[in-house]
């Protein structure tokens, strides 16, 4: 053994790595009873590191048979198990069931991956978060060697299954910034949300719904100051100011109008619905103050996917502002954040608040809105509401423009929120053949029995309208009949197309009072 150790030529080869193991656990032994040389201590450690090497050369060699041996199926499912580990935190659930993993491709004979992470909008908080991550996680995959992610947005689309006008059918969110009081600065809280949208990276347009008191054209600086039409499509192209797609009654040559409600309201409607917006990820609506019929049309025909209320502290802002919020429940848009403007201003070192305190706080309390948000009283802010630039362009860095991008952050994550509650709201299960609800900004799950459902359905061909006198018998209705398919209404009702071809709007409220199955078994698990 001697002889082998102090002779390289004599060494084992590294193919019959047994002996060696013996002789390094004979020289350990030595080692530990202090009867090794110091010349035989260097040998121990060539020894040593040449088994090291031979273990890693094995495994990197095995690593590489297993590469090329696995199969499509397989290097898939190890993709999507690693990427499953990426949780959004805005719906709690991984991307690959959000389905945001998009043209997955493997390269077996390069060992590289590339896929797409199609996102909900462009403005999202964690893209880069999610790409990170998606690489390491991908990476860290044995036969992996190279990793290709790139960053997409889901095409504009609203969540709505009715017939909507041209001009709104690809836009994504419509958010209403209301406060029904004048004077609190809701158009200065609109413009910057939507200019912080666009510095975000989404799409962006506004529209200024004040026919009698427009504000927008003080407040942004576009080179063409009019709204152009087009002839044969008879549609208005928006002008734009920064990338912002812009539409305001003051742009349209006319000044403020001076013009019953019934006249108002149908102007706002052609503004509206006939501006050729294009693919829009967030259109912000300035509405005008008051509770009236220009608020109820808009709130009516246009699919809204949320609300910001703007208040001061003053206690007659917040008794108008409730009614705003009363008025938005009723219409089933749900209010995510409450701006408290004009709040405080420093001097001298302390902080002090002319206007009282607790105006938006009551608003979140008593309503249950989520998010508040307070804007000082400053100068600037006020000058640049007159100079035509938004202060969130003039100072991007600045106190104001921080505040207005955490609102723009909550209302990127609530407007996303509420179009995955809204999409997952009413399903039909074809396993257990039951139609599963959950209500948004409700914990509740329950089941219903397809044929129940349509023989609810309260429309004027199921129920004659003047004497209430059911037109749909029970019998009407097979009993094993399935929905071929079912769509979301904006915030408050689904769209149920049956065989027959009949659609059936059936509101939450509805669907809430029906009777529901019990005891319906799970859906069993697939196997391979």
């Amino acid at each position: 053994m001697q002889s082998s150790l102090h002779s390289p030529s004599k060494m084992p080869l590294l193919c019959a790595p047994s002996s060696l193991y013996i002789s390094l656990q004979t020289l350990k032994s030595q080692s530990k009873a202090g009867l090794l040389l110091p010349g035989k201590c260097l040998r121990f450690s060539s020894i040593y590191c040449s088994l090291h090497s031979l273990k890693l050369h094995k495994t990197k060699a095995a690593s590489f048979q297993g590469a090329s041996a696995i199969s499509t199926e397989t290097a898939e499912s190890d993709v999507l198990k690693a990427l499953s580990q990426i949780i959004d935190p805005d719906f709690g659930t991984d991307i690959v069931s959000c389905g945001f993993v998009k043209d997955l491709e493997i390269d077996e004979a390069l060992e590289e991956v590339s896929f797409r992470l199609e996102l909900t909008t462009p403005a999202c908080p964690v893209k880069d978060m999610f790409e990170q991550r998606a690489n390491e996680v991908v990476a860290m995959i044995p036969w992996v060697k190279n990793v290709k992610v790139t960053m997409s947005a889901q095409p504009a689309r609203p969540v709505f299954a009715g017939q909507l006008p041209a001009g709104l059918q690809t836009i994504s969110n419509i958010v209403a910034v209301s406060s029904c009081k004048g004077g609190v600065g809701k158009s200065t809280v609109a413009v910057n949300l939507a200019y912080t949208l666009a510095g975000m990276g989404a799409r962006v347009g506004i529209f200024d719904a004040d026919v009698y008191g427009p504000s927008l054209p003080t407040m942004v600086s576009p080179e063409n100051r009019l709204l152009e039409m087009n002839s044969e499509k008879r549609t208005i192209i928006p002008t734009e100011y920064l990338g912002v797609k812009l539409v305001s009654f003051g742009f349209a040559g006319q000044g403020r109008a001076i013009m019953r409600g019934p006249m108002v309201s149908g102007v706002i409607n052609q503004l509206l619905t006939t501006t050729e917006w294009g693919e829009l990820d967030y259109l912000v609506i300035d509405m005008p103050p008051g509770t009236g019929d220009i608020q109820l049309t808009l709130c009516q025909v246009v699919p809204l996917t949320a609300a910001v209320i703007v208040t001061t502290p003053q206690k007659l802002a917040f008794i108008d502002v409730a009614k705003g919020v009363r008025m938005f429940s009723k219409l089933k848009v749900p209010c995510i954040a409450v701006v408290e403007n004009m709040c405080h201003f420093d001097a001298d070192g302390k902080r002090y608040y002319p206007f009282g305190r607790g105006s938006g706080s009551q608003v979140v309390q008593q309503f249950g809105i989520p998010h508040l948000f307070d804007l000082p009283i400053r100068p600037t802010l006020s000058a640049s509401g007159d100079s035509g630039i938004p202060e969130a362009v003039a100072d991007p860095q600045g106190e104001v423009a921080k505040t207005f991008q955490n609102l723009g952050i909550c209302v990127v994550q609530q407007c996303a929120k509420i179009r995955q509650q809204v999409s997952t709201a009413v399903t039909y299960d074809k396993s257990i053949k039951v139609i599963k609800v959950k209500v948004p900004d409700s914990d509740e799950e329950f089941l219903l029995h397809p044929a129940t459902v349509r023989r609810n359905d309260r429309s004027a061909q199921s129920v004659d309208e003047w004497t209430g006198e059911q037109k749909l018998q029970y019998t009407d209705v097979p009993e094993d009949i399935e929905p071929e398919e079912i769509r979301p209404m904006g915030n408050y009702a689904v769209q149920i197309t049956w065989p027959d071809g009949f659609n059936q709007i059936a509101p939450y409220d509805q669907l809430q009072a029906m009777e529901r199955l019990v005891g319906v078994p799970e859906t069993a698990p697939i196997t391979a």
